[in-house]
């Protein structure tokens, strides 16, 4: 069962959501704006948040914005993953999110099985499979040593990253990734020869079919990049592939 955090001050809209992941079995709470989400999130630290943009006092990327300053200063555990709602079907407003953290944006009018099929599959990117590190199990493609705990983990340059865990490290040193900027890094080291297209990237994040026009996945490219700087060498460690997409940088 997840901990979800539902925060809209449309009581309507609240309601049919929170009956509709009760459904589904999840935990969820409420807050109607930004100041009450902030505090739920604190007292019971929930795994997703479904957070409107329009929100009264604090707007939804404040709150968005305080949840990630919040755990990259170690006040909180964790920052939970964030699915945007908004009114306007607005790519400045979608980029945005995304740049600030986002996992996943739905645009009002939505019908709330999408939603629900949206959170899921959010929930399961944080779930890695079961069947991963156990004993006697073969490495993933790409695994390039494991952790003390034997977990299998990859390289990509001077990064270490653990898909068990969820960790990236540099030198020992842990770097914070959204969920979807992790995932995307795991796909790069996992298969560094790769050229891959958005539609396979959105694909492989999300686990469900993508809209290949979305570009979603360019911001969350460019938050990744900005997130790791350059190589040592110098170079990136993300490369674009003209016409295609993005791959592994290369030395």
């Amino acid at each position: 069962m997840s901990r979800i955090l539902v925060v809209d001050d449309e009581p309507r809209i609240v309601k049919v959501v929170r009956a509709y992941l009760e459904r589904e079995g999840h935990a969820v709470a409420v807050a109607y704006d930004g100041e009450a989400a902030l505090d739920a999130a604190r007292d019971a630290p929930p795994d997703l948040v479904v957070l409107d943009v329009m929100l009264p006092g604090r707007n939804g990327f404040d709150v968005l914005r305080a949840l990630r300053a919040e755990a990259e200063a170690g006040t909180a555990a964790a920052a939970p993953a964030v699915i945007l709602l908004t009114a306007r079907d607005d790519v400045i407003d979608r980029v945005a999110g995304l740049e600030l953290g986002a996992d996943d944006y739905v645009t009002k009018p939505f019908e709330p099985r999408e939603l629900v099929a949206r959170v899921g599959a959010v929930l399961r990117r944080l779930r890695p499979p079961a069947a991963a590190g156990s004993a006697g199990s073969p490495s993933p493609p790409g695994a390039d040593a494991a952790d003390a705990a034997g977990h299998p983990v990859l390289a990509l340059a001077d990064l270490a990253i653990d898909p068990l865990a969820r960790d990236v490290t540099r030198d020992g040193r842990p770097i914070e990734l959204t969920r979807t900027e992790f995932d995307l890094l795991a796909a790069f080291a996992d298969q560094p020869d790769r050229a891959w297209t958005r539609e396979q990237l959105g694909e492989r994040v999300h686990g469900e079919a993508f809209d290949a026009f979305d570009r979603s996945i360019d911001s969350h490219v460019k938050n990744l990049r900005a997130k790791l700087g350059p190589r040592p060498d110098g170079g990136a460690y993300v490369d674009t592939v003209r016409g295609i997409g993005y791959r592994a940088g290369r030395r």
